[in-house]
């Protein structure tokens, strides 16, 4: 379980497929902080760490992840977001995240707004994921507000810290991103397919 609010930046270092996996190993400013089995949020995709050598740690990534995120198209030197699992007990400054995405978008559009940054992203509908005004979305694992919510497309605003802390600096027009909607809005749509 995860907030969405970002520890810290991850630069990958090496990719290597074996059979349908592929194993990411990152450089980060936490790794010393880790251990083998431990559960991070890399872009917002639940990975779990089997070695750890220096400064860099390895995760693997199955074919369904692959297929379900934008983990396919990650190069070496890449940034990505990370955040550690939250504990029991700490301040949930974010929402609930489960670290499982749901589907991938696409930014649209970048408007710079006096101080602060509006992304549009767009997602396929078909796959009846939804978002309302006001309510939560995870971005690359970013915990954030909808601002305008249509059928298929959505907007969110970025604090500078946010834009500076994370890795929606590097987003331009047609950047895929990994998202999680929220789990409340998901079960409201299971229960209203089941009705039908």
């Amino acid at each position: 379980m995860f907030t969405g609010i970002i520890e810290t930046l991850g630069i990958i270092k090496a990719l290597q497929k074996e059979n349908e996996n592929l194993h990411i190993t990152v450089s980060s400013s936490i790794t010393n902080e880790l251990k083998i089995d431990q559960s991070v949020a890399h872009n917002g995709v639940c990975l779990t760490i089997i070695a750890i050598e220096n400064d860099t740690y390895t995760v693997t990534a199955i074919k369904e992840t692959i297929e379900k995120t934008n983990v396919g198209d990650w190069k070496i030197g890449d940034v990505v977001n990370l955040e550690r699992a939250m504990k029991l007990g700490d301040r949930l400054d974010g929402h609930i995240v489960q670290g499982h995405v749901d589907q991938i978008g696409v930014c649209t559009l970048i408007q710079e707004t006096n101080g602060s940054w509006k992304f549009t992203f767009e997602y396929d509908k078909t796959l009846n994921n939804l978002t309302i005004e006001k309510g939560s979305i995870t971005v690359n694992g970013v915990s954030l507000t909808v601002v305008d919510s249509m059928i298929n497309e959505f907007s969110v605003a970025i604090i500078p810290y946010t834009y500076e802390h994370t890795n929606f600096k590097n987003f331009k027009v047609g950047t895929k991103v990994n998202l999680e909607f929220d789990v409340i809005g998901k079960y409201v749509v299971k229960l209203n397919q089941n009705k039908i």
